[in-house]
């Protein structure tokens, strides 16, 4: 939480009312693993940020001190010479020429197929939105009011991201939220290990990672559109959604629960019921943005597949084993020890390695 810049909105005090001790107790912990406090552990994250930004982007210097979350350049440069005995001036590498578009590198460990992975985004890509070409993987998303554009291509262990973006104090919310929608902290060495211990011949195909979408809420309206339905004739229905919402304008970003919950969705070619359970999920979140998807199953129409589809696709979480999913449930007579339990607790890479065999 730290690490995506907790810190930078909300008092120590808040954060540690989040996770449910004392600031005291948080204090104390960092202090015997870390050797440093809180928020000198944050100050140093901003940092390495920063560094970042320096080597890679062509953002100034005052843009990279903004977007690392310092307030003035004045406290980005003095924390800089504190902290790492540098000046950011002395960071920046030389040959880089200020011109061109800004770009972070993101590693990541083990293998990641990165075919697999655009493969995947193909299928399912929203036309305007998303663009999947044969390297490299386009976006464009929301992050509160600021509008942002990506695009990500893979080297040797590590995406590179091309970004623009309008606040560039959003930058790390950007880059967090890609890091966890290309699963770039899985250890994926210990989740195939442990997958070919408990169902031999199941990972066929290496590095395959979690491909998420943005958001919960995305995830969500894909799930309700996905339901007792193939993949194709979803996307159909929800590129339509996306094209008829859009006014006549060019598509460009994914739709909000208000545009969705205020709408008349009778142009869905899908059952009512399922039009009113996408009305319905659209104006629960409309005033429930950071609920919980477990929460969303006390609305009509929406059941446990609903809700670990959103799980496994808008939060990354590591252990959702769909195991009623149709594809999944065809496939798992192949590997009798293959369940809920075993599978734990890399259930969803489970999940895609049976869809993957599909």
């Amino acid at each position: 939480m730290i690490d995506c810049g907790e810190l930078q909105n909300q008092s120590l005090a808040a954060l540690s009312k989040r996770l449910g001790i004392s600031d005291r107790y948080l204090r104390m912990l960092f202090e015997q693993y870390l050797g440093m406090s809180p928020k000198q552990y944050a100050q140093y994250q901003q940092l390495m940020f920063a560094k970042q930004l320096l080597h890679s982007s062509s953002m100034s210097v005052t843009e990279i001190g903004f977007a690392a979350g310092f307030n003035s350049t004045r406290r980005f440069n003095d924390a800089f010479q504190k902290i790492l005995q540098l000046t950011p001036s002395q960071i920046r590498r030389k040959e880089f020429d200020g011109m061109g578009t800004n770009r972070i590198v993101l590693p990541y460990r083990g293998a990641l197929n990165w075919q697999h992975m655009l493969d995947f985004y193909r299928l399912r890509a929203i036309e305007g939105v998303e663009q999947v070409t044969e390297d490299a993987y386009l976006r464009n998303v929301s992050l509160d009011d600021c509008q942002a554009r990506f695009k990500v291509t893979q080297g040797e262990g590590y995406l590179e991201m091309a970004f623009d973006i309008e606040d560039v104090t959003k930058l790390l919310s950007l880059v967090t939220g890609v890091r966890r929608m290309f699963d770039l902290d899985a250890d994926i060495c210990t989740v195939e290990q442990h997958l070919e211990y408990i169902a031999p011949g199941l990972v066929k195909t290496q590095g395959i990672r979690i491909p998420g979408v943005w958001s919960a809420w995305e995830a969500g309206v894909r799930a309700v559109l996905g339901q007792q339905v193939s993949v194709k004739a979803a996307i159909g229905q929800l590129n339509l959604l996306v094209e008829t919402l859009s006014n006549d304008q060019q598509v460009s970003h994914f739709p909000t629960p208000e545009a969705i919950a205020c709408a008349d969705v009778s142009f869905l070619r899908m059952p009512q019921s399922r039009k009113d359970t996408l009305v319905r999920f659209a104006q629960y979140m409309q005033q429930n943005p950071e609920a919980d998807p477990q929460q969303w199953l006390e609305l009509k129409g929406i059941g446990p597949w609903t809700v670990s589809y959103a799980q496994l696709r808008g939060q990354s979480q590591p252990d959702c084993f769909l195991d009623k999913d149709l594809v999944v449930k065809k496939a798992m007579p192949n590997y009798p020890s293959l369940n809920t339990h075993t599978a734990s607790p890399w259930g969803s890479y489970a999940t895609f390695h049976l869809w993957n065999q599909s």
